[in-house]
Protein backbone atom coordinates (compact mmCIF):
# COMPACT_ATOMS: atom_id res chain seq x y z
CA UNK A 1 0.00 0.00 0.00
CA UNK A 2 1.51 3.33 -1.10
CA UNK A 3 1.88 6.27 1.47
CA UNK A 4 3.13 10.06 0.56
CA UNK A 5 3.67 11.85 3.32
CA UNK A 6 2.57 15.10 1.94
CA UNK A 7 -0.64 17.05 3.01
CA UNK A 8 -3.24 15.88 0.85
CA UNK A 9 -4.81 17.83 -2.05
CA UNK A 10 -8.27 17.59 0.09
CA UNK A 11 -7.51 18.32 3.49
CA UNK A 12 -5.26 21.66 2.07
CA UNK A 13 -8.23 24.17 2.83
CA UNK A 14 -8.85 22.90 6.17
CA UNK A 15 -5.01 23.56 6.68
CA UNK A 16 -4.67 26.99 5.99
CA UNK A 17 -8.30 27.52 7.69
CA UNK A 18 -6.66 26.14 10.79
CA UNK A 19 -3.68 28.45 10.41
CA UNK A 20 -5.78 31.22 10.19
CA UNK A 21 -8.00 30.81 12.82
CA UNK A 22 -4.68 30.10 15.08
CA UNK A 23 -2.89 33.23 14.13
CA UNK A 24 -5.81 35.61 13.87
CA UNK A 25 -8.23 34.02 17.14
CA UNK A 26 -5.73 31.89 19.23
CA UNK A 27 -2.44 34.08 19.34
CA UNK A 28 -4.14 37.54 20.08
CA UNK A 29 -5.32 35.94 23.64
CA UNK A 30 -3.10 33.35 24.24
CA UNK A 31 -0.91 35.30 26.57
CA UNK A 32 -4.22 36.70 28.26
CA UNK A 33 -5.64 33.44 29.24
CA UNK A 34 -2.29 31.86 29.71
CA UNK A 35 -2.25 34.65 32.74
CA UNK A 36 -5.74 34.46 33.86
CA UNK A 37 -5.69 30.81 34.90
CA UNK A 38 -8.96 28.42 34.82
CA UNK A 39 -10.57 31.24 33.53
CA UNK A 40 -12.63 30.38 30.19
CA UNK A 41 -12.11 31.59 26.78
CA UNK A 42 -15.41 32.81 25.67
CA UNK A 43 -14.36 33.58 22.49
CA UNK A 44 -13.95 29.82 21.83
CA UNK A 45 -17.75 29.65 21.93
CA UNK A 46 -17.86 31.44 18.51
CA UNK A 47 -14.82 29.17 17.10
CA UNK A 48 -16.44 26.40 18.17
CA UNK A 49 -19.76 27.13 16.33
CA UNK A 50 -17.98 27.75 13.23
CA UNK A 51 -15.88 24.10 13.18
CA UNK A 52 -19.70 22.91 14.15
CA UNK A 53 -20.92 24.39 10.69
CA UNK A 54 -17.93 23.23 9.05
CA UNK A 55 -18.76 19.68 10.10
CA UNK A 56 -21.99 19.68 9.32
CA UNK A 57 -20.97 20.53 5.88
CA UNK A 58 -19.07 17.04 5.28
CA UNK A 59 -16.30 18.93 4.67
CA UNK A 60 -14.19 17.04 7.79
CA UNK A 61 -15.38 14.86 10.78
CA UNK A 62 -13.79 17.38 13.30
CA UNK A 63 -11.18 16.33 16.12
CA UNK A 64 -10.19 13.08 16.14
CA UNK A 65 -14.12 11.96 15.17
CA UNK A 66 -12.72 8.98 12.89
CA UNK A 67 -11.25 7.22 15.73
CA UNK A 68 -9.21 4.12 15.11
CA UNK A 69 -11.75 1.24 13.81
CA UNK A 70 -10.55 -1.46 11.91
CA UNK A 71 -14.39 -3.60 10.82
CA UNK A 72 -13.49 -2.36 7.38
CA UNK A 73 -9.60 -2.56 6.17
CA UNK A 74 -8.59 -0.93 3.22
CA UNK A 75 -7.54 -2.97 -0.19
CA UNK A 76 -3.96 -3.93 -0.02
CA UNK A 77 -3.64 -3.11 -3.37
CA UNK A 78 -3.90 0.45 -2.76
CA UNK A 79 -7.25 0.70 -4.42
CA UNK A 80 -9.00 2.10 -1.36
CA UNK A 81 -5.75 4.50 0.47
CA UNK A 82 -7.60 7.08 1.92
CA UNK A 83 -6.80 9.76 3.63
CA UNK A 84 -9.62 10.60 6.15
CA UNK A 85 -10.29 12.31 9.81
CA UNK A 86 -7.61 10.91 11.38
CA UNK A 87 -5.19 12.70 9.20
CA UNK A 88 -7.31 15.59 8.86
CA UNK A 89 -7.64 16.11 12.55
CA UNK A 90 -3.68 15.73 12.79
CA UNK A 91 -2.84 18.45 10.57
CA UNK A 92 -5.49 20.68 11.68
CA UNK A 93 -4.66 19.83 15.47
CA UNK A 94 -0.80 21.27 14.69
CA UNK A 95 -2.01 24.39 13.19
CA UNK A 96 -4.17 24.89 15.80
CA UNK A 97 -1.33 24.04 18.58
CA UNK A 98 0.77 26.93 16.25
CA UNK A 99 -1.78 29.17 17.84
CA UNK A 100 -2.09 28.11 21.55
CA UNK A 101 -1.97 24.69 22.81
CA UNK A 102 -3.78 25.27 25.89
CA UNK A 103 -6.73 26.65 24.07
CA UNK A 104 -6.81 24.07 21.70
CA UNK A 105 -7.14 21.60 24.56
CA UNK A 106 -10.25 24.11 25.78
CA UNK A 107 -12.69 24.03 22.43
CA UNK A 108 -15.65 22.52 23.46
CA UNK A 109 -16.73 19.35 22.16
CA UNK A 110 -13.04 18.81 20.94
CA UNK A 111 -11.93 16.44 24.52
CA UNK A 112 -9.87 13.94 24.76
CA UNK A 113 -12.92 12.11 25.54
CA UNK A 114 -14.74 12.48 22.04
CA UNK A 115 -11.61 10.39 20.57
CA UNK A 116 -12.47 7.35 22.88
CA UNK A 117 -15.87 7.14 21.86
CA UNK A 118 -14.94 7.57 18.37
CA UNK A 119 -12.69 4.48 18.83
CA UNK A 120 -14.88 1.81 20.98
CA UNK A 121 -18.27 3.23 20.72
CA UNK A 122 -20.91 1.09 18.84
CA UNK A 123 -22.86 2.93 16.09
CA UNK A 124 -25.51 3.80 18.03
CA UNK A 125 -23.87 5.39 20.57
CA UNK A 126 -21.64 7.50 18.26
CA UNK A 127 -25.06 9.15 16.96
CA UNK A 128 -26.88 9.01 20.38
CA UNK A 129 -23.71 10.98 22.06
CA UNK A 130 -23.28 13.12 18.68
CA UNK A 131 -22.86 16.35 20.01
CA UNK A 132 -21.52 15.91 23.86
CA UNK A 133 -18.17 17.46 25.27
CA UNK A 134 -16.26 14.50 26.44
CA UNK A 135 -12.95 14.45 28.91
CA UNK A 136 -11.28 11.58 29.92
CA UNK A 137 -10.60 9.70 33.14
CA UNK A 138 -7.90 7.64 33.71
CA UNK A 139 -4.93 8.60 35.57
CA UNK A 140 -5.55 7.53 39.34
CA UNK A 141 -3.52 8.92 42.53
CA UNK A 142 -1.70 5.71 42.48
CA UNK A 143 -1.74 5.07 38.75
CA UNK A 144 -0.14 6.76 36.26
CA UNK A 145 1.41 5.59 33.24
CA UNK A 146 0.48 1.67 34.09
CA UNK A 147 -3.36 2.08 32.91
CA UNK A 148 -3.91 -1.29 33.33
CA UNK A 149 -3.48 -1.09 36.42
CA UNK A 150 -6.61 1.09 37.01
CA UNK A 151 -8.60 0.39 40.71
CA UNK A 152 -11.78 2.85 39.72
CA UNK A 153 -14.51 -0.26 40.08
CA UNK A 154 -17.57 0.17 37.98
CA UNK A 155 -20.20 -2.92 39.08
CA UNK A 156 -23.31 -3.68 37.31
CA UNK A 157 -26.41 -3.57 39.44
CA UNK A 158 -29.63 -4.44 37.13
CA UNK A 159 -29.87 -1.91 34.00
CA UNK A 160 -26.82 0.35 36.04
CA UNK A 161 -23.06 0.05 36.98
CA UNK A 162 -22.04 1.62 39.94
CA UNK A 163 -18.91 3.39 39.63
CA UNK A 164 -16.52 4.49 42.16
CA UNK A 165 -12.95 6.05 42.46
CA UNK A 166 -10.86 8.58 42.00
CA UNK A 167 -9.28 10.12 39.19
CA UNK A 168 -6.66 13.04 38.73
CA UNK A 169 -5.41 15.34 35.72
CA UNK A 170 -8.63 15.28 33.95
CA UNK A 171 -8.30 17.61 30.76
CA UNK A 172 -11.72 19.30 30.54
CA UNK A 173 -13.12 17.98 33.70
CA UNK A 174 -14.65 20.72 34.74
CA UNK A 175 -16.14 22.71 31.45
CA UNK A 176 -16.94 19.09 29.49
CA UNK A 177 -20.31 18.09 29.84
CA UNK A 178 -19.76 14.47 30.13
CA UNK A 179 -16.39 11.96 31.31
CA UNK A 180 -15.38 8.81 29.76
CA UNK A 181 -14.44 7.41 32.78
CA UNK A 182 -12.12 3.91 32.56
CA UNK A 183 -13.16 1.62 35.38
CA UNK A 184 -12.57 -2.33 35.88
CA UNK A 185 -15.56 -5.07 35.78
CA UNK A 186 -13.47 -7.24 37.53
CA UNK A 187 -10.06 -6.64 39.38
CA UNK A 188 -9.34 -10.62 39.37
CA UNK A 189 -9.14 -10.71 35.50
CA UNK A 190 -6.87 -7.91 35.27
CA UNK A 191 -6.70 -5.51 32.24
CA UNK A 192 -9.41 -7.28 30.20
CA UNK A 193 -12.00 -6.24 32.41
CA UNK A 194 -11.13 -2.28 32.11
CA UNK A 195 -13.49 -0.52 30.37
CA UNK A 196 -14.86 3.04 29.84
CA UNK A 197 -17.97 4.56 30.62
CA UNK A 198 -19.57 8.19 29.31
CA UNK A 199 -20.59 9.43 32.80
CA UNK A 200 -22.47 12.82 32.29
CA UNK A 201 -21.72 15.73 34.76
CA UNK A 202 -24.84 16.21 36.25
CA UNK A 203 -24.68 12.28 37.17
CA UNK A 204 -25.06 12.10 41.26
CA UNK A 205 -22.24 10.46 42.54
CA UNK A 206 -19.93 12.52 39.76
CA UNK A 207 -17.98 15.08 42.10
CA UNK A 208 -15.50 17.86 40.38
CA UNK A 209 -13.05 17.82 43.61
CA UNK A 210 -10.30 20.91 42.84
CA UNK A 211 -8.61 22.48 40.04
CA UNK A 212 -5.01 22.07 39.38
CA UNK A 213 -2.46 24.68 38.79
CA UNK A 214 0.04 23.91 36.29
CA UNK A 215 3.51 24.62 34.59
CA UNK A 216 1.81 25.16 31.05
CA UNK A 217 -1.42 24.85 29.47
CA UNK A 218 -3.02 26.86 31.70
CA UNK A 219 -5.77 28.14 30.35
CA UNK A 220 -7.23 24.59 29.78
CA UNK A 221 -8.56 23.26 32.94
CA UNK A 222 -7.57 20.41 34.21
CA UNK A 223 -9.70 18.61 37.51
CA UNK A 224 -9.74 16.22 40.06
CA UNK A 225 -12.47 13.77 40.19
CA UNK A 226 -14.41 11.85 42.51
CA UNK A 227 -17.04 8.90 42.08
CA UNK A 228 -18.84 7.64 44.81
CA UNK A 229 -21.58 5.00 44.54
CA UNK A 230 -22.04 7.17 40.69
CA UNK A 231 -24.75 5.20 38.77
CA UNK A 232 -24.91 4.72 35.33
CA UNK A 233 -27.38 2.90 32.55
CA UNK A 234 -25.40 0.04 31.61
CA UNK A 235 -26.26 1.21 28.12
CA UNK A 236 -23.32 4.42 28.57
CA UNK A 237 -20.70 1.26 28.80
CA UNK A 238 -18.72 2.10 26.10
CA UNK A 239 -18.70 -1.09 23.26
CA UNK A 240 -19.16 -4.51 24.28
CA UNK A 241 -19.55 -5.22 27.91
CA UNK A 242 -18.14 -8.66 27.13
CA UNK A 243 -14.85 -9.32 28.57
CA UNK A 244 -12.63 -10.86 26.36
CA UNK A 245 -9.28 -12.50 28.01
CA UNK A 246 -7.66 -13.31 24.67
CA UNK A 247 -8.02 -10.17 23.61
CA UNK A 248 -7.21 -8.63 26.67
CA UNK A 249 -6.47 -4.41 26.74
CA UNK A 250 -6.99 -4.15 23.11
CA UNK A 251 -10.17 -2.70 23.12
CA UNK A 252 -9.12 0.27 25.56
CA UNK A 253 -5.65 0.56 23.89
CA UNK A 254 -7.28 1.37 20.75
CA UNK A 255 -8.64 4.77 22.33
CA UNK A 256 -5.06 5.56 22.88
CA UNK A 257 -4.35 4.24 19.44
CA UNK A 258 -6.35 7.47 17.99
CA UNK A 259 -5.16 9.79 20.96
CA UNK A 260 -1.44 9.99 20.64
CA UNK A 261 -1.49 10.87 17.27
CA UNK A 262 -3.56 13.96 18.31
CA UNK A 263 -1.15 14.84 20.95
CA UNK A 264 2.17 14.28 18.67
CA UNK A 265 0.54 16.63 16.54
CA UNK A 266 -0.10 19.04 19.58
CA UNK A 267 4.01 19.06 19.86
CA UNK A 268 4.60 19.46 16.49
CA UNK A 269 2.60 22.82 15.95
CA UNK A 270 4.05 24.14 19.54
CA UNK A 271 7.16 23.25 18.46
CA UNK A 272 6.76 24.81 14.62
CA UNK A 273 5.69 28.05 16.30
CA UNK A 274 8.76 28.23 18.02
CA UNK A 275 11.13 27.22 15.22
CA UNK A 276 8.81 29.90 13.08
CA UNK A 277 9.50 33.07 15.57
CA UNK A 278 13.02 31.81 16.62
CA UNK A 279 14.17 32.09 13.26
CA UNK A 280 12.83 35.49 12.46
CA UNK A 281 14.21 36.86 15.60
CA UNK A 282 17.72 35.43 14.35
CA UNK A 283 17.46 37.03 11.76
CA UNK A 284 16.75 40.92 12.89
CA UNK A 285 19.54 39.50 14.96
CA UNK A 286 21.95 39.28 11.90
CA UNK A 287 21.88 35.27 11.78
CA UNK A 288 21.08 33.87 8.59
CA UNK A 289 19.92 30.31 8.13
CA UNK A 290 20.93 28.91 4.52
CA UNK A 291 19.26 25.95 3.85
CA UNK A 292 21.54 25.36 0.67
CA UNK A 293 25.05 25.23 2.97
CA UNK A 294 26.06 22.93 5.14
CA UNK A 295 25.40 23.47 8.57
CA UNK A 296 29.62 23.05 9.67
CA UNK A 297 30.17 26.24 7.84
CA UNK A 298 27.25 28.19 9.36
CA UNK A 299 27.11 29.92 12.47
CA UNK A 300 26.28 27.66 15.32
CA UNK A 301 23.03 28.97 16.52
CA UNK A 302 22.01 28.69 12.30
CA UNK A 303 23.50 25.12 12.67
CA UNK A 304 21.31 24.56 16.02
CA UNK A 305 18.28 26.11 13.70
CA UNK A 306 18.81 23.43 11.09
CA UNK A 307 19.50 20.62 13.57
CA UNK A 308 15.81 21.40 15.15
CA UNK A 309 14.17 21.47 11.85
CA UNK A 310 15.69 18.24 10.69
CA UNK A 311 14.40 16.67 14.28
CA UNK A 312 10.58 18.53 14.09
CA UNK A 313 10.19 17.04 10.63
CA UNK A 314 10.78 13.81 11.56
CA UNK A 315 8.37 13.72 14.69
CA UNK A 316 5.51 15.14 12.09
CA UNK A 317 6.38 11.76 9.40
CA UNK A 318 5.49 10.18 12.54
CA UNK A 319 2.63 11.94 13.17
CA UNK A 320 1.43 11.28 9.47
CA UNK A 321 1.80 7.67 9.49
CA UNK A 322 -0.04 7.06 11.80
CA UNK A 323 -3.38 8.86 11.77
CA UNK A 324 -2.76 7.62 7.86
CA UNK A 325 -2.81 4.72 8.61
CA UNK A 326 -5.40 4.32 11.21
CA UNK A 327 -7.55 6.17 8.37
CA UNK A 328 -6.73 3.26 6.43
CA UNK A 329 -7.84 0.80 8.80
CA UNK A 330 -4.19 -0.32 9.71
CA UNK A 331 -3.13 -1.35 13.22
CA UNK A 332 -1.28 1.67 14.23
CA UNK A 333 0.00 0.91 18.09
CA UNK A 334 3.69 0.72 17.18
CA UNK A 335 3.49 3.93 15.00
CA UNK A 336 1.06 5.68 17.54
CA UNK A 337 3.26 5.50 20.34
CA UNK A 338 6.64 5.77 17.94
CA UNK A 339 4.69 9.71 16.81
CA UNK A 340 4.11 10.39 20.33
CA UNK A 341 7.72 9.39 21.89
CA UNK A 342 9.33 11.03 19.16
CA UNK A 343 7.05 14.14 19.22
CA UNK A 344 7.19 14.59 22.49
CA UNK A 345 10.87 14.10 22.93
CA UNK A 346 11.16 16.85 19.78
CA UNK A 347 8.60 19.22 21.37
CA UNK A 348 10.61 19.62 24.62
CA UNK A 349 13.90 19.95 23.04
CA UNK A 350 12.60 22.48 20.43
CA UNK A 351 10.89 24.97 22.79
CA UNK A 352 13.45 24.86 25.40
CA UNK A 353 16.38 25.07 22.24
CA UNK A 354 14.36 28.43 21.21
CA UNK A 355 14.48 29.76 24.56
CA UNK A 356 18.26 29.19 24.62
CA UNK A 357 18.99 30.48 21.32
CA UNK A 358 17.11 33.70 21.99
CA UNK A 359 18.64 34.39 25.06
CA UNK A 360 16.61 37.30 26.98
CA UNK A 361 14.10 37.77 24.51
CA UNK A 362 13.48 33.87 24.79
CA UNK A 363 13.58 34.29 28.54
CA UNK A 364 10.85 37.50 28.99
CA UNK A 365 7.49 37.19 28.66
CA UNK A 366 8.16 39.91 25.60
CA UNK A 367 7.68 36.75 23.07
CA UNK A 368 6.07 33.29 23.64
CA UNK A 369 8.46 31.58 23.53
CA UNK A 370 8.64 30.77 27.01
CA UNK A 371 5.15 29.90 27.06
CA UNK A 372 5.65 27.46 24.16
CA UNK A 373 7.83 25.88 26.28
CA UNK A 374 5.85 25.66 29.41
CA UNK A 375 3.29 24.25 27.23
CA UNK A 376 5.02 21.67 25.68
CA UNK A 377 6.12 19.50 28.55
CA UNK A 378 2.66 17.75 29.43
CA UNK A 379 3.03 16.74 25.96
CA UNK A 380 6.00 14.23 26.47
CA UNK A 381 3.49 13.30 29.32
CA UNK A 382 -0.17 12.79 29.10
CA UNK A 383 -1.18 10.27 27.11
CA UNK A 384 1.32 8.34 28.21
CA UNK A 385 5.27 9.15 29.49
CA UNK A 386 8.44 9.16 27.14
CA UNK A 387 9.69 6.02 29.13
CA UNK A 388 6.20 4.20 28.92
CA UNK A 389 5.89 4.88 24.75
CA UNK A 390 9.82 3.63 24.29
CA UNK A 391 8.78 0.44 26.28
CA UNK A 392 5.66 -0.11 23.97
CA UNK A 393 7.95 0.31 20.89
CA UNK A 394 10.27 -2.41 22.16
CA UNK A 395 7.59 -4.71 23.13
CA UNK A 396 6.21 -4.83 19.72
CA UNK A 397 9.75 -4.82 17.86
CA UNK A 398 11.33 -7.50 20.28
CA UNK A 399 7.58 -9.46 20.35
CA UNK A 400 7.40 -9.40 23.83
CA UNK A 401 4.39 -9.41 26.37
CA UNK A 402 4.18 -6.83 29.14
CA UNK A 403 4.94 -9.37 31.73
CA UNK A 404 8.00 -10.58 29.60
CA UNK A 405 9.30 -6.92 29.24
CA UNK A 406 8.58 -4.20 32.11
Amino acid sequence: MAINLEVPRKHAGLVDQAHQLAMNMLRPISRTYDRAEHEYPKELDMLAALIDGVSATGATSGAGAGGVRRDKPSDASGAGVRNGANLASVLSIAEMCWGDTALLLSMPRQGLGNSAIASVATEEQLERYRGTWAAMAITEPGTGSDSANITTTAVRDGDEYVINGEKIYVTSGDRADSVVVWATLDKELGRAAIKSFLVRKDNPGLRVERLEHKLGIRASDTAAITFTDCRVPAEDLLGSPEIDVKSGFAGAMATFDNTRPMVAGMAVGCARASLDLTRDLLEQAGVTVDYDRPAQVQSAAAAKLLQLEADWEGARLLMMQAAWMADNRRPNSLEASMAKAKAGRVGSDVTLSCVELCGTLGFSEAELLEKWARDSKILDIFEGTQQIQQLIVARRLLGLSSSELR
